[in-house]
């Protein structure tokens, strides 16, 4: 059951998200950040979601489109700024960037610039988890497309075969960049899949925070108790384009209206009105702190210096 503290918290955090995310267009728009943004705007109930249910220390691999995922769980708004800047005061010195933040600290390994190319990194930590008898579990947030990977099927295969502590979290939106799901797969839902690796397999509303964290949670659970892994399906709506700027001339007008007619965050509110827990001024708090935090976070970014070039080969493999 979850308490009113934990509705708010997870009001709270899509909303910090969402405007995150707005305020990253804005500037990205304006040529202050280097290379592309990813946004996950109208998926925010996905993260939240599934991040609510989660340790400190447990492990998460995210997306290209990521940035939800990584603010929901709880990483530090001002370093995650400078990263996206490319900054020395950023998590990863400014080489990561919007796709490839990592905290170390958080559980958060980061992203890969390969589609599937998370996934069967992501059997890593499950498997140390296990090895060492650690109560720790990973989950793995990947897109539609990726489900067509080869990584995808020979990671479930494995995941299955070792019966790894991990969860595996297919954010739906429906495209594969700019190709619609029903033109590269016959499968309704992505979580019919599961069946032929032996595990359980749930497709819910990725629009429903609480229907999110209802089949998380259940997931999450069994792979602590050593029970295996979960494919969990949240099918939810994409708002913009694959990137930030994208014109979406491969879109129908019609499609993205509908897409923006499913909102996570007015829905949890609606919600919460009825039960009484907010009201409109409430909503104005939580706005307010969120751009306070938000703008703090983006003049420390502005404010960090950006990292030498004697410092390109520090902290990383060669």
């Amino acid at each position: 059951m979850v308490n009113k503290q934990e509705l708010l918290e997870m009001l709270y955090m899509m909303v910090k998200i969402r405007r995150v995310e707005e305020r990253l267009m804005d500037i990205f728009s304006q040529g202050k950040i280097p290379g592309f943004i990813h946004v996950s705007i109208g998926q925010e109930a996905v993260p939240v979601g599934v991040c609510s249910c989660l340790k400190r220390d447990d492990y998460i691999f995210t997306t290209h489109r990521g940035h939800g995922q990584a603010i929901a769980k709880g990483i530090d708004l001002k370093r995650f700024m400078a990263e996206i800047y490319g900054r020395r005061d950023g998590y990863c010195k400014g080489k990561a960037g919007s796709m490839h933040i990592a905290c170390k600290e958080l559980g958060i390994v980061g992203s890969n610039g390969i589609v599937g190319g998370g996934i069967p990194l992501s059997l890593g930590t499950a498997f140390a988890s296990m090895y060492r008898g650690e109560d720790k579990i990973s989950v793995c947030f990947f897109g539609d497309g990726a489900s067509n990977e080869g990584t995808f099927h020979e990671s479930l295969n494995l995941a299955s075969i070792w019966n790894l502590p991990i969860v595996f979290c297919c954010e739906n939106n429906g495209w594969a960049q700019f190709t619609p799901q029903k033109t590269f797969m016959r499968l309704e839902n992505i979580s019919k899949r599961a069946e032929s690796y032996g595990m359980p397999g749930v497709t819910l509303d990725g629009g429903d925070v609480l229907k999110v964290r209802e089949e998380a949670e259940k997931a999450i659970m069994r792979a602590r108790k050593g029970q295996g892994p979960t494919l969990l399906e949240c099918k939810t709506h994409r708002w913009f384009g694959h990137y930030a700027g994208d014109p979406q001339k491969y879109r129908s007008p019609k499609d993205i209206e509908e897409a923006r007619k499913s909102d996570p965050i007015q829905k949890i509110q609606n919600y919460l009105f009825e039960l009484k827990y907010i009201d409109p001024e409430y909503v104005d708090k939580v706005e307010a702190k969120v751009k306070t935090e938000i703008e703090e976070a983006i003049a420390f970014a502005e404010g960090s210096p950006v990292a030498g070039a004697e410092e390109l080969m520090k902290d990383v493999y060669v």
